[in-house]
């Protein structure tokens, strides 16, 4: 099973330009992020590779040239967020989402309409 709170930031981004752009291959993923970054051709391979070894992103290969491959997410954008935010809550927060929320808060300076928003939030979350 995959381990999504192991996925480094740059994997982020492969994964990034992953769930836009279903299926991609690995040049089209290494144009979009060479504009982006300035990571070498290699580096971002690599990074597919590391991905693919995780098993977050999958691939297929084409069957009438045999040489071109098709990358694909595994995993949703969603699934990886809730992931990544809940690893994050445990690191930091001792898995307290309360404790995050009070820190973020009280960090934070909020306009009416953000304090607005966040009561819809909870409300919905409530009823």
């Amino acid at each position: 099973m995959a381990d999504v709170s192991k996925i480094s930031n740059s994997e982020w981004e492969i994964m990034k330009y992953a769930w836009g752009n279903v299926p991609c291959t690995a040049n089209e993923i290494v144009d979009a992020l060479s504009k982006i970054t300035d990571w070498k051709s290699n580096t971002i391979r690599t990074l597919i590779n590391r991905l693919i070894k995780k098993e977050v992103l999958g691939y297929k290969i084409d069957e009438k040239d045999k040489k071109t491959y098709y990358y694909f997410p595994l995993l949703s954008e969603n699934e990886c967020i809730k992931a990544e935010s809940d690893s994050f809550i445990k690191r930091v927060f001792n898995g307290s989402l309360n404790g995050m929320i009070a820190n973020f808060l009280n960090e934070s300076e909020l306009s009416d309409e953000d304090i607005e928003e966040l009561k819809n939030i909870l409300d919905k979350k409530k009823g």
